[in-house]
């Protein structure tokens, strides 16, 4: 007898070319986790989405790999690692090239099961680090997106093995040796796969994998969460690149050409947007020392720095300020901290060592951070002056300059008091309108030739310049005037995002003003000679122009911006203060739509009961049975339609529809436990039914007629 034609399957080679496939799926994924790491490794990387993708189109070339070159791999592996290492003298950033190099290997020669569990851990290896070591939005898609792959991968593996136990298949993996699989036709095998896919597996595959996904979310909003970056030491092991160019000193060269970058480096939550400025300065670098054309920080200054240890909090020695601000900075800006000025409490997420001159209100981590620094201030008021004592020599000193260097600033400071004594705060009033009537502002400056001091070669001729001309140069004029005066490096301004309500300050708004001492307010007092900078003299003056009346930015940039905030508030800045909150929230979101719901189920049910309740006239009962029969009708079609919609895709992927009916209601019949010897009308229907299930064609009954009376049985 003719039996039911089987599902088809993928045979020993076309098992092969899905597992080259996935594998170089699977490097690939890894690969390109690479940049979120900010490691120069762009040439490999481009080594290998050239590489890869061409041995995945071409598996016949990657078999022809000589015996030579093989042996080779090993030693020119170790000896390009060693020069790395030698050469950068960072281990991670050495490790990570090491990987892309043996994945390019593995990526483009042909593998045996080992070779195939090693690609697995290498891809693993990159995306654990950069799991570790970036806080990327689009980088929860590839993980997720690796996850899967490597999961069909190793099912796929096993396929194979199993495979090739089954029929004692022995094949030498020896160079020279071109598979019979490896000269594969990548349609006709997509139009295997698409007949051999059984969507109810892929299915319950799907819901099984994004099972596991809700699970670990749910365990991740379960469990605190640790900062895995510190227990495994990683952020000792790269080195950012800073794109602010923020560093501990400020040198003037004949020639400066500063490139903005727009990436936001700086993303801050505000405890009430209301009262906020309308131009905030957040301060990281204080520098009072010059010498030779540069702005560093003094030796004084540095000895008033305090180490702390292994620390997540700090206290200041502010409390004007109300509310919390929560800092999101991103890894290679600086190791200097923004803030606005003082504060009474600094938080970070995770425990570092710090490094604080409370004096100057200036707070570091110990390097660049190579993750994601986010930290919580509280008592930080949005003054424009710094309580402080009276400053010593070094504020008010002209360094190293030579003495007709030293006439000349002398000179320009009498022209701008007009001989008059003024106060400090005066006297940058007139300066900084003087500096604005001689010189523009520009990003690319070039300083007249000739000898003497940079700053004074300047501040002599018409040129053009950028912020930190403009802040030099206003502090020397102050201290030959006599005040003390120093400069200020940090971020101006920043963008509202009008989608989840927080500023974004991006790396352009990278700046640089001054800081002049009061003597007789006894405050240090923020003045920003740039032109088109607000001069904040007082807190009124900032506070002239509220946030309210700002544009908020709502581009698709600011946009994709604020899912970036998400992720940080929920994913990497989740501590068991927000896990609370989450979970209060979950609970109330809960609560509502049960009452809702229960709201909607109360009114249904009332208006079917007064529906029930009315009386039953002739038009009531005739549009009872209209509604009625339309109801059977489209029952009926449905059920028609299903049988057609299965018959035709039982056909469409080889199966015969009639066999598979009759085997179903064969098993329905056995599965009800009917007594066949009973009924003699059953006896005879499962006797048709084996026919039409396992007999020959020719013998086969009207099998509508037998498949309509095998339902009626079944039902009874």
């Amino acid at each position: 007898m003719s039996m039911e034609k089987k599902r088809p399957q993928l045979n020993l080679d076309e098992l092969h070319q899905l597992k080259w496939l996935l594998g170089g799926a699977l490097a690939l994924l890894s690969a390109w986790s690479v940049p979120y790491l900010d490691v120069n490794a762009w040439v490999l990387m481009l080594a290998l989405t050239v590489l890869v993708p061409l041995m995945l189109l071409r598996p016949d070339w990657a078999a022809r790999w000589p015996a030579w070159a093989h042996w080779l791999v090993f030693p020119s592996v170790v000896l390009f690692f060693a020069g790395d290492l030698y050469l950068t003298g960072e281990v991670l950033p050495a490790f990570v090239r090491l990987t892309l190099l043996l994945l390019i290997y593995r990526g483009t020669s042909l593998r045996k099961r080992r070779d195939d569990l090693q690609l697995i851990v290498l891809g693993l290896l990159l995306i654990v680090v950069a799991g570790v070591l970036t806080v990327s939005l689009a980088f929860a898609a590839q993980i997720l997106a690796f996850t899967a792959c490597a999961l069909v991968f190793m099912l796929i593996i096993t396929l194979v093995e199993a495979k090739e136990a089954g029929e004692k298949i022995f094949k030498s993996e020896k160079s020279g040796n071109v598979p019979a699989w490896t000269r594969v036709q990548w349609r006709p095998l997509f139009a295997r796969l698409r007949a051999v896919m059984d969507w109810r597996v892929a299915v319950l595959g799907s819901v099984l994998f994004f099972g596991v996904v809700g699970v670990s979310a749910l365990l991740f909003l379960t469990f605190p969460r640790f900062e895995l970056a510190n227990s495994l030491f990683l952020d000792r092991l790269v080195t950012r690149h800073t794109h602010s160019g923020f560093s501990d000193t400020i040198r003037f060269g004949d020639a400066t050409d500063i490139t903005l970058d727009t990436s936001v480096a700086l993303r801050v939550e505000v405890p009430d947007p209301a009262k906020l400025p309308a131009e905030l300065y957040w301060r990281m670098i204080v520098l009072d020392e010059y010498h030779d054309g540069e702005f560093r920080a003094s030796a004084v200054l540095r000895n008033q720095d305090q180490l702390f240890f292994n620390e997540s909090s700090l206290t200041g020695d502010e409390g004007g300020g109300s509310g919390v601000w929560t800092f999101y900075l991103e890894p290679g800006v600086s190791r200097y901290l923004p803030l606005v000025g003082g504060f009474a409490t600094l938080r970070l997420g995770a425990r570092t060592d710090l490094r604080a001159n409370l004096t100057t209100r200036v707070v570091a981590l110990r390097s660049d951070p190579a993750t994601l620094v986010a930290y919580r201030v509280t008592g930080m008021p949005m003054a424009a002056t710094l309580p402080a004592a009276m400053p010593g020599m070094g504020v008010r000193s002209l360094g190293t300059m030579a003495e007709s260097d030293r006439a000349a600033l002398r000179k320009l400071a009498g022209e701008i008091d007009g001989g008059a004594h003024l106060g400090a705060t005066e006297f940058a009033r007139r300066a900084t309108k003087w500096l604005a009537q001689r010189h523009g502002y520009a990003l690319q400056m070039q300083l007249p030739p000739g000898a003497g001091d940079p700053l004074v070669r300047w501040l002599r001729s018409p040129a053009p310049g950028h912020c930190e001309l403009f802040a030099g140069a206003l502090t020397m004029l102050e201290r030959a005037d006599g005040h003390p005066a120093r400069v200020v490096a940090g971020f101006e301004g920043g963008d509202w995002n009008g989608f989840e309500n927080y500023l974004m300050v991006r790396n352009s708004d990278a700046h640089a003003w001054c800081e002049v001492y009061d003597d007789t307010a006894r405050v240090w007092q923020r003045v920003d000679p740039t032109p088109g900078a607000t001069i904040a003299i007082d807190e009124v003056a900032a506070l002239a122009e509220p946030l309210a009346r700002r544009v908020a930015a709502r581009s698709w940039s600011a946009r994709f911006d604020s899912l970036r905030m998400l992720w940080y508030r929920h994913i990497v800045n989740f501590d068991q203060r927000s896990q609370r909150e989450t979970l209060r929230a979950v609970k109330d979101a809960t609560q509502q739509i049960g009452l809702r719901l229960s709201a909607v189920a109360g009114r249904m049910v009332a208006e079917v009961r007064a529906w029930l309740s009315a009386p039953w006239n002739g038009r009531r009962k005739a549009k009872f049975s209209v509604l009625a029969g339309g109801a059977m009708l489209l029952l009926v079609v449905a059920r028609r339609v299903r049988w057609r919609l299965r018959w035709r895709l039982g056909a469409a992927k080889g199966v015969d529809p009639v066999r598979r009916e009759a085997g179903r209601l064969l098993r329905r019949i056995a599965n009800r436990g009917l007594r066949i010897g009973a009924n003699a009308d059953l006896a005879g229907v499962r006797a048709e039914l084996q026919r039409l299930r396992y007999g020959a064609r020719e013998t086969w009954p009207a099998s509508g007629a037998v498949f309509r009376r095998a339902r009626r049985l079944a039902r009874r």
